[in-house]
Formats: structure tokens, C-alpha cells, sequence
């Protein structure tokens, strides 16, 4: 049995370890996820011969019961680390200190002077500090010596666990050396120095296990029962997560063994699946003298920390690149001589620890991990230029320099056209034809695209001069008869796209945010709104109309008493600008809308109450439209339609509706009602829409819900999916066509958008229709 310790506080991560390198017969750490494996591995290490190391202390992965018997998998022995004691306080056990006793002692060979850094000032990750005899001085670390008899057996025979020797240490620079260099590098040198003393297996895992046991010896909540890892099943290990107080022996403080022998237990659930349940989330294989990695342990996704350090590895697996959710990546004192490029797709890397390898270069795909504090580069025979950036600017001006410096990768195909089965008859030879295309395309305005936001993208593809004349020529490219444009500013729509669309016979129509109205000339100048334009060639404008969301908010009767409207609805200004439409050849009305929603997925209430708004007005709009006579001049013999109301007018819905397909905001629009207790309303108060419900009068379709969707409009490393649609009125008009996707192969190559080959975070939309004919409204009883 194993006395638990409870978590510290706040609960650190948990720790998956392997066992001591002289019981492995192969240099190959490869987990098992699936029984067969057991036959075929020989001598590699499966996760079943792990110890799991949780928020509360360490769970060995133990084969035995509480008598400590071996457990026959090869490799395996009663003295491994993990193993149960019985003594009250939870420790290591004795055999555990053979590979401690088998390194000599010596001083540290850190270098105390005055210039060295603080100890707070040390990148966290690193798992412990150094004090100034060279000891960790990791949470609990002191209370550990004085409490565990095998840290007072080591000190009594003049041994620091964290100072002992590596067995071939290498001769890198030293503390004494950053006197005089920037405060960054002598940080680095500082952590190199801590990461040549981590050098025993499984370091990482063992310092987390000391601490957690001394927060327990500390009195810190001894007799709550541990809680293991939900993803112990994935590792092929069951135990109960409770005690039961009905079964003799259960107790808070005594944790369970395995429940099965290896050799029955059954075959692990997959690695990546149900990744959110996962309560460890750390692998520590360090210092077992591995020569290879399985590509199965870049299979658990859910890791966010990975250490491999001091090892013999030469190369890393591209599959690494799987593992987008690591925000430590050590693999110090290896061999490696270059690094995959695919090591830029892991995003989230706050560290990334390579000190004392053999790389001469790094990979310029490195530029993408805008969120890096700290590259570990100390020891490596690195290109000067590189190795000098780091050394007086630090790392970020290091990934800065990679990420501008990379060379653009290859295009992706183009978009394909799909083609949809309209199901229309075919127009007769003196029909004018009523097929048209529309865009939608937010464009990202320059006042959003920042260094803070897009760290990822290189300077040069998110400056605005570029950007524009990429959309521009994206835009011109598509040839479409209707282009609804998102995030323009005031001034480049003034500026840029209405003189440089005009050239090609468009007109345009632009509204700005609602803030616009208080700032001064230069101010408004730089607000975003949303800017329609069409061809002049198809199309005649006959009027247009703001809506402005928080306006007519004030203006409804049942919305004056309630708070919400006035806490959450009025602050936000959203636009949408509505255009009316003739089609020149035939006198056909359309009614156009161009809107954008307000973004924050905290106010799921506001884009349904937004959404809602704009449908009524809509609505009105329509009726009125379709009372007013044609002002179209049309070809001699041509009959415009007749209209008697809204719903008989062609109408389109463009936008950023910031909302998923899954939200209430895509459930009203497609099916047209939402009921009052819609969870998107979050038990706010909106007078009839949390009263009675929302409902609509138009058979609104997405032309992209005819193929299904598409799998993202919006690609950054914080979201991926679909929040921008083009609705149209299946009732008066047919989809005939949309473009593709955008290759999905390209996509899992890159980080986000916007980069070299797309100007904004967001894709273009165009889709085609075709106007049906006017059938007369049903009369209703």
C-alpha cells in the first residue's frame, strides 16, 4: 500500500515517469496503447511500466499489491521508484538510492557572484531554483531534508542530489562568465547551469513527488484521499478514485494498486481520446540514456509538458508536432544536430530548453512560437549571428528575427468551385439571366491586426500595405457582382478600396461602427465598419439604411425597463449597413444586409438579441420596399415583378456573425424562432424576446449549409471554425455554386492566418444564385 500525499495548494501537474535506464534492454521508450503491443515490444518500456505521479504525490506503476512483489514485465523490480512504504510519512524507497549512491560527490560547479540573477527570476518550468550551495531548492525541498531519511542519509555522506556530477559533463560557459553580458542571457546561463544538475532520471518527476510529500508533511490536509489521474485507464492501470468506507481497510489516507496483474489487464483506451478528462498531463523521460522516441508518445495530445533531457536522442520525430498543447519542451544535453521544422506548429511553448546539443542552426519555422520566454540555445556550437541575437536582445528578438527571416512556404491549391443542384428550370432564350455572385470577407483592419494578437505572422504579411493590396487583388480576382466587406476602416474605404473598385464599375456604400459620432475627423478616420459594394453593371441602388444595434435597442418600449439592455446590449456598437437593390436587366428588388455581431463569446445574449433586432428591421425594410414602384429603366417588352411584401423580395444576409453552427444565433436564423429560455440568453432579461420568443418570417438558408459548412472561416491558434455565412431567402432565390475549402493539408501546415498566402484571419466567402420566379404569397385565412 501507499500512503497518499494531498496536492499542494494549488494543484500542480501531473507526471508520467519511466523506470531506471539499466532495466531497460532497449534504448526505445515506446508507450502501449494497445494490447498486442505487449508481445511485439521485447524490451521497450509500455506506459503500464510508468509511475504516474499526480497533483498529490507519486502513484507507482506498480504490478504488485501491497506485499511489493515483482511483476514479471522486464525491466521491472520491487526497488523501483514508486513503491509502496509503509511508514506514515510517503517516501522514497531505499533501493531507490542505489542511483543516487552510484555518483560521486562534488561541489556545484555554479558560480556565486554578484551579478547572479534572483532566484524568482528563474523561468519556472525549470521545476526548482538553486540555492547557493546548489541544492533545488523546489517547494518543499527543505522541509523534505529534514523529514525524509534517505535526504538525511544523502547529506550526512556529503551528497546534494541535485549537485551530483553528470557522468560525462560538458564544458559550456558558467555563470561567472555573464558578468557584463544582458540581464537575458546571464538568466540563460543561469538555467543551463540548473539543467546540467537535472541529470538524473527522471529529475523532473522526483522533485514534484519530494515536494508534494512535504506539503503533506507540513499537515496540509493528511487524510484526504488521493486522486488519480482520469487518464490512468489510457495507461492501462485501474484504480478506485475514492476510498469506500464500506470495505475494511479503505481509508483517505491508503491508496490502491493496480488491480490486475499486466499480463490481464485490458487493452488501453486510445491515447488522445477524451483528452479533457485528463488529470496528468507531464512525461518526465529524463536521463535514461534513450537513443530513439516512439512516435506513439506524441500521440498524447493532451501533454503540456514533455522532458527527454540527457539522453543520447540525435533527431526529434516531425510528429512532434501533434503535441499543440506543450508549454515545456525540454530535451537538453542530447545529441541533436538539427531540429524539425515542424517544432514551429507547438504554438503554446512558453520554453523550450535545448541546451547543450550539437545544433549549428535553427530552423526558421521557430519564428512562429510567438509565446516563447525562453530559448534554451547555452551549449550548442550555434551559428554566431543567431547565438549573438540571443545573447544581447534575448529570445524574443531571436524568433522575432526567424519569423521574418523564413522563407515563404508553398502555396496551397487553389480553392475549388462547387457546383450545387439547384433544381431550377432552364431559363428560355429571351430571358434575361439573374445569375449572380456574392462575396463576404471580413479583411482584418490594420488597427487590429497587432504584434500582440498575430505574433505568429511575419511583419512584413501583417503590415497593412501588403495586406490591402492582397485583399484588393483576392477581391478583383473573384469577380463577384456583390462584395460584402467586414473590420473596414473609414479612411481605406475611403481612400483605398472605394477609388481603387470604382475603376472596375463598382459602387460602393459604407457605415462605421457607432462610436464614429463622437470622435474628431482624424479619429473617426480609423473606426471599422462594414462596407457594401456592388457592380454597377448588374445592379442599381435605389436607397440605403443603418442599423445600429444599440439604437434600436432604446427605441423598444420593452427593453427601457430592463438592465441588461442597458449593461450589455447599448456598450456594444455594431453596424449592419442594408442596401437596396435592382437588377437592371430585369427590374428584380434585392434586399441586402451586410452585418457584423458583436464578438465576445461571453455575450452570447447580445448576438442573439442582435440577430433578433436585425431580422425585424429586415422585415420592415422589405415591406417597405416592396410597396415602392421600380426605378429601373428596363428593355422594351420587360415586365418587372410585382411585389405585395417582404417575404416575395430576394434577400441576403452577409457577414461576421461571430457564432458557431451550434449557437442560438445559427438555430434562429436557419430555423426562425428560438425560444424564451434559449440558453444563449444566460437568464438575462430582454422584455418580449425572454417573454415570448424570437421568430422570423423568412426561410433563411446558409448556401454554405448546403455542402455542410465548412470546416473553418476563421483560422488563429486560439479558434478554428466557421462564424462567418452568407444567408439567402431559399424561398426567392437558389444556390447554385460556392467556393471550397481551403486545403486541409495546407492547413495543418501552418499556424493561422493571416500569413504570406491569406491577408486576414478570416477566409473570403462567394457563393452564386440565381433568382426564382415570383410566385404569388398563399392567402391566408
Amino acid at each position: 500500500m501507499y500512503s497518499p500525499s494531498p496536492p499542494p495548494g494549488a494543484a500542480s501537474n501531473a507526471y508520467v515517469y519511466l523506470n531506471h535506464p539499466q532495466q531497460l534492454a532497449s534504448n526505445t521508450f515506446t508507450p502501449r496503447s494497445q494490447s498486442h503491443h505487449l508481445s511485439s515490444l521485447g524490451n521497450a518500456v509500455s506506459l503500464n511500466d510508468l509511475g504516474v505521479l499526480s497533483s498529490a504525490g507519486a502513484v507507482p506503476a506498480s504490478s504488485t499489491g501491497a506485499g511489493g512483489a515483482s511483476s514479471g514485465v522486464p525491466g521491472a523490480n520491487a526497488g523501483s521508484y514508486g513503491h509502496a512504504s509503509q511508514f506514515g510519512g510517503a517516501r522514497y524507497d531505499n533501493a531507490n538510492l542505489n542511483w543516487m549512491s552510484r555518483y560521486p560527490s562534488r561541489q556545484t560547479h555554479l558560480a556565486q557572484t554578484t551579478n547572479t540573477p534572483p532566484l524568482s527570476s528563474l523561468h519556472p518550468s525549470l521545476g526548482h531554483a538553486v540555492s547557493a550551495g546548489g541544492v533545488p531548492s523546489s517547494p518543499g525541498y527543505t522541509t523534505a531534508m529534514a523529514t525524509s531519511p534517505h535526504m538525511a542519509a544523502m547529506m550526512s555522506a556529503g551528497m546534494s542530489p541535485a549537485a551530483t556530477p553528470r557522468s560525462q559533463p560538458r564544458t559550456t560557459s558558467t555563470p561567472s562568465a555573464a558578468v557584463g553580458m544582458a540581464p537575458e542571457w546571464q538568466q540563460q546561463l543561469y538555467c543551463a547551469e540548473i539543467s546540467r544538475q537535472s541529470f538524473a532520471p527522471h529529475h523532473h518527476a522526483r522533485a514534484a513527488a519530494l515536494a508534494a510529500r512535504s506539503s503533506a508533511s507540513a499537515g496540509q490536509d493528511p487524510k484526504k484521499a488521493i486522486q488519480l489521474p482520469a487518464g490512468a485507464a489510457a495507461i492501462g492501470l485501474s484504480f478506485p478514485l475514492q476510498p469506500d468506507a464500506s470495505r475494511p481497510g479503505d481509508d483517505a489516507s491508503v491508496m490502491a494498486s493496480p488491480s490486475k496483474p499486466p499480463g490481464q489487464r485490458t487493452a488501453p483506451s486510445k491515447p488522445d481520446e477524451d483528452d479533457s478528462e485528463q488529470s496528468w498531463s507531464i512525461i518526465d523521460m529524463g536521463g535514461l540514456s534513450l537513443k530513439n522516441l516512439s512516435v506513439e508518445v506524441f500521440r498524447y495530445t493532451f501533454l503540456t509538458s514533455l522532458f527527454i533531457n540527457h539522453n543520447n536522442l540525435t533527431t526529434l520525430s516531425p510528429a512532434i508536432m501533434q503535441l499543440r498543447n506543450l508549454t515545456i519542451l525540454d530535451a537538453s544535453s542530447n545529441k541533436l544536430v538539427m531540429l524539425p521544422p515542424e517544432l514551429g506548429m507547438l504554438i503554446e511553448l512558453k520554453a523550450l530548453f535545448l541546451f547543450d546539443n550539437c545544433l549549428t542552426v535553427l530552423p526558421p519555422e521557430l519564428g512562429t512560437l510567438y509565446q516563447l520566454e525562453m530559448l534554451g540555445i547555452e551549449g550548442n556550437p550555434l551559428q554566431e549571428n543567431l547565438m549573438s541575437l540571443v545573447q544581447h536582445e534575448g529570445t524574443p528578438a531571436l524568433i522575432a528575427f526567424l519569423r521574418d527571416s523564413c522563407p515563404v512556404s508553398v502555396p496551397p491549391p487553389e480553392r475549388e468551385w462547387v457546383a450545387i443542384d439547384a433544381d431550377m428550370p432552364p431559363a428560355g432564350e429571351d430571358e434575361p439571366d439573374t445569375t449572380f455572385a456574392v462575396l463576404s470577407y471580413n479583411v482584418l483592419c490594420e488597427k487590429y491586426a497587432t504584434r500582440q494578437m498575430y505574433g505568429y505572422t511575419p511583419s512584413w504579411a501583417l503590415a497593412w500595405d501588403y495586406r490591402k493590396e492582397f485583399i484588393l487583388q483576392e477581391i478583383m480576382s473573384y469577380n463577384a457582382d456583390i462584395c460584402c466587406l467586414q473590420e473596414v476602416e473609414m479612411g481605406q474605404y475611403e481612400d483605398y478600396f472605394a477609388p481603387k473598385l470604382q475603376q472596375s464599375d463598382y459602387e460602393g456604400i459604407f457605415w462605421p461602427k457607432s462610436r464614429a459620432r463622437t470622435m474628431r475627423d482624424d479619429e473617426r478616420k480609423h473606426v471599422d465598419g462594414c462596407a457594401t459594394f456592388f457592380s454597377t453593371r448588374q445592379f442599381r441602388l435605389v436607397d440605403k439604411q443603418l442599423i445600429e444595434f444599440n439604437q434600436i435597442a432604446l427605441q423598444r418600449p420593452d427593453f427601457k425597463k430592463t438592465e441588461d439592455i442597458f449593461n450589455r446590449v447599448m456598450t456594444k456598437d455594431n453596424v449592419a449597413a442594408i442596401a437596396l437593390l435592382e437588377h437592371r436587366a430585369t427590374g428584380t428588388k434585392l434586399l441586402l444586409a451586410n452585418a457584423h455581431v458583436h464578438w465576445d463569446p461571453e455575450f452570447r445574449d447580445v448576438k442573439l438579441v442582435q440577430a433578433a433586432m436585425l431580422m425585424e428591421q429586415l422585415e420592415a425594410i422589405g415591406n417597405r420596399f416592396a410597396r415602392m414602384p421600380t426605378q429601373t429603366q428596363l428593355e422594351p417588352g420587360v415586365v418587372p415583378p410585382k411585389y405585395t411584401n417582404g417575404r416575395q423580395i430576394p434577400m441576403l444576409i452577409c457577414g461576421d456573425f461571430n457564432s458557431t453552427p451550434d449557437s442560438g444565433v445559427y438555430e434562429f436564423l436557419s430555423r426562425g424562432d428560438a425560444p424564451p429560455d434559449h440558453p444563449d440568453f444566460m437568464d438575462h432579461t430582454y422584455g418580449t424576446y425572454t417573454s415570448e420568443g424570437l421568430h422570423h418570417n423568412y426561410a433563411l438558408r446558409s448556401a454554405y449549409g448546403n455542402i455542410g459548412e465548412l470546416p473553418v472561416t476563421n483560422y488563429t491558434p486560439g479558434f478554428q471554425g466557421v462564424i462567418d455565412y452568407i444567408w439567402y431567402s431559399s424561398n426567392t432565390l437558389a444556390n447554385t455554386g460556392v467556393l471550397g475549402e481551403v486545403d486541409p493539408a495546407y492547413l495543418s501546415r501552418v499556424v493561422g492566418f493571416p500569413n504570406a498566402h491569406f491577408p486576414s484571419d478570416h477566409i473570403c466567402m462567394l457563393a452564386e444564385f440565381k433568382v426564382k420566379p415570383l410566385k404569388p404569397e398563399p392567402s391566408r385565412a
